[in-house]
């Protein structure tokens, strides 16, 4: 598998990077985890726009789902070649209303739905192209998933966003790969079941005995590298912070 950083940024798009989007291949197969604010004109760097064959999008806060309304346009309103066939979208019960809604103008209440086949996400484990996935819901104030997606014996597992949860420890377990959300800072913000500051992230790594972990989703006004220091001084392994661009080989 191949993991390409799109944006990594939280809540909303810092001067280097767009928010949370996530490219995910193997054997020709382009999964996203989701499209938040930037994060679209940020995936031409790396694929074309009709190259994505499925989308997970872990909720519906904007800073992980409002670029899918520029989707729709590149979709719905190709001219050469014509509108493009439907592409699966995995997301919690409402996406579809909830785009339709955040676009505000669509032709019709069903246009969404002639571009994007819509998925309404539950906890379990499916197949998404050749990769398994599993997924459970995790502490967040919506409807939220974390995924972890297996090929060729390899895993990589995203939190979402999250707080302190039984359910994020058990799909990172063992996993190659933890990309791990860690919008706080210890010992300043202590919001549970909203975000995870870096130290409750190293904790969550530890516990889960994962391969490397890779702290994304951190805030512009968050210093990431004391987030990272606060990671490392609970879990030993391979961590570092996400960048945009930053590319992964499992």
């Amino acid at each position: 598998m191949k993991l390409t950083v799109v944006g990594c940024s939280g809540s909303f798009p810092s001067a280097d990077s767009a928010c949370s989007s996530y490219l995910v291949e193997a054997d020709g197969f382009r999964l996203l985890l989701d499209m938040g604010n930037g994060a679209l004109g940020e995936l031409q760097r790396h694929c074309g726009l009709y190259d994505i064959d499925a989308i997970f999008l872990s909720h519906l806060h904007a800073d992980h789902c409002i670029d899918m309304c520029g989707y729709f346009v590149a979709r719905y309103y190709r001219h050469d070649g014509g509108r493009c066939a439907p592409i699966p979208v995995y997301g919690p019960e409402g996406t579809e209303q909830r785009l339709t809604t955040a676009y505000a103008d669509t032709p019709s209440p069903t246009s969404m739905s002639e571009v994007f086949d819509f998925h309404t996400l539950k906890p379990g484990a499916f197949e998404i192209g050749p990769f398994s996935v599993r997924t459970e819901r995790v502490a967040h104030p919506v409807e939220t998933y974390g995924i972890r997606v297996e090929h060729g014996g390899k895993s990589l597992t995203y939190s979402g966003d999250t707080g302190v949860c039984d359910a994020l420890d058990e799909l990172a377990a063992g996993t190659d790969l933890f990309l791990c959300e860690a919008s706080f800072v210890h010992g300043k913000e202590d919001i549970p079941g909203l975000h995870l500051n870096g130290r409750e992230a190293g904790a969550c790594a530890r516990r889960a005995d994962v391969g490397r972990l890779v702290l994304t989703h951190i805030p512009p006004w968050t210093d990431g590298g004391q987030n990272l220091a606060d990671a490392r001084a609970v879990y030993e392994g391979p961590s570092d912070i996400a960048v945009a661009g930053a590319v992964y080989e499992l």
